[in-house]
């Protein structure tokens, strides 16, 4: 294992960017690089990894920090938030904070939540919950499987908070749409 130098880990602490042209640091554990003045939370230091420039994290497999934007490339706020909306498209059904959002997208929870809701028009929480009940809608009526079964597989941790949550959003429980929207197809 390589040693980071002193100065470089002092560096990567205080957030120093005199030092954004002289090297950047990779994380192991989350498989990011970032710039020496990135405001992100501090890694241990046994993870980092020092580089001369981006190219030789990307042929390590790194990708970019998104927030300070090692490789001189800018994104901009709303391709950021297409990132994330494209991945909880993908993941809806997994267990997702704001804050593991932000952890997985290097970006402050604050930050996240007010450009999402800009962007989408919602938190990401009303967009993981509005996406979680659309699914769930197509399996009421496509799927013999129990409420409980199909709550859960569509991401939420309790079949009474997502009957609860459906009955506010759509006016009926999961049962009653199920049986009228199976009354509907049958006519």
């Amino acid at each position: 294992m390589l040693r980071i130098p002193d100065d470089y880990w002092k560096a990567i602490i205080e957030c120093d960017s005199s030092y954004d042209e002289t090297f950047i640091y990779a994380v192991k554990t989350t498989g990011i690089y970032c710039r020496p003045s990135c405001k992100s939370r501090l890694p241990n230091r046994e993870n980092v990894r020092i580089f001369n420039n981006s190219y030789q994290a990307l042929n390590e497999n790194f990708r970019p920090c998104k927030r300070c934007k090692p490789d001189g490339k800018i994104m901009p706020g709303e391709e950021w938030i297409k990132q994330i909306t494209d991945w909880i498209d993908q993941n809806y059904n997994e267990h997702i904070t704001l804050a593991e959002l932000a952890a997985l997208f290097h970006g402050s929870p604050f930050h996240l939540q007010r450009l999402f809701k800009r962007v989408n028009g919602m938190t990401p929480t009303e967009y993981i919950q509005k996406l979680r009940l659309e699914k769930a809608m197509i399996l009421l009526v496509t799927d013999e499987k129990p409420i409980a079964q199909i709550a859960e597989e569509v991401g939420f941790r309790g079949a009474p908070y997502f009957i609860t949550l459906f009955k506010r959003k759509h006016g009926c429980t999961p049962a009653a749409y199920r049986r009228k929207v199976g009354n509907d197809l049958e006519k």
